[in-house]
């Protein structure tokens, strides 16, 4: 793979929502999980925990439990349009925060490590680089980082192996698309660049 190879892969990443339930092949996803596991942690530190779920039982009640503690919850101003979202369509039923993806890998790290959300975060770039180049798609899931002070999902996340200085930063569906994969780059209309020469 050259420059302009490498560069096309990022370019054409983009997030898919709709999955079929053809699961996803144990080598593709180990080839996922370890282009996670290489990713950059400060200081070398290693300690993202990489939490793969594939049990469509599991995946159901992790969306079951997710959506009843969202609807406990009530919208603010100036709330964050995503986690708005996530309340309103918990407290009209039958919202799965992972969009029914066939696997749903976690990214969970020690809560008092300074550098927990950045490690999660280079880790679910380059899994979704790598799923991309395996024409999968991906979509980043952030409904578990905002639910990790909950005690119910704690409490559910440690049954299935969230140790106990853990909790989740990111999360990462993976599936095959319902649809051919769109791979038009978006246009950017933001992130400035200033540089200083």
């Amino acid at each position: 793979m050259n420059r302009e190879e490498a560069l096309e892969l990022i370019r054409t990443r983009r997030s898919t929502r709709a999955y079929s339930q053809k699961p996803v092949e144990n080598e593709l996803l180990e080839q996922i999980l370890e282009a996670g596991r290489y990713a950059p942690s400060g200081g070398n530190s290693q300690t993202t925990h990489f939490i793969v779920i594939e049990n469509r039982e599991v995946l159901s009640k992790l969306a079951e439990l997710a959506a009843q503690e969202f609807s406990k919850m009530e919208v603010t101003p100036g709330m964050y349009r995503s986690m708005a979202n996530s309340i309103n369509r918990s407290k009209a039923g039958g919202y799965v925060f992972h969009y029914n993806a066939p696997v749903l890998i976690l990214t969970a790290n020690q809560a008092d490590y300074s550098n927990n959300i950045a490690d999660c975060s280079c880790a679910l770039e380059n899994m979704m680089i790598m799923a991309n180049a395996l024409d999968l798609g991906t979509c980043w899931i952030n409904q578990l980082k905002w639910l990790n002070e909950n005690e119910i999902i704690t409490e559910y996340l440690r049954e299935l192996g969230l140790e106990e200085n853990e909790k989740v930063y990111a999360s990462l569906a993976v599936g095959y698309p319902q649809a051919e994969l769109n791979r038009t780059p978006l246009m950017r209309t933001g992130n400035k660049v200033t540089r200083i020469l």
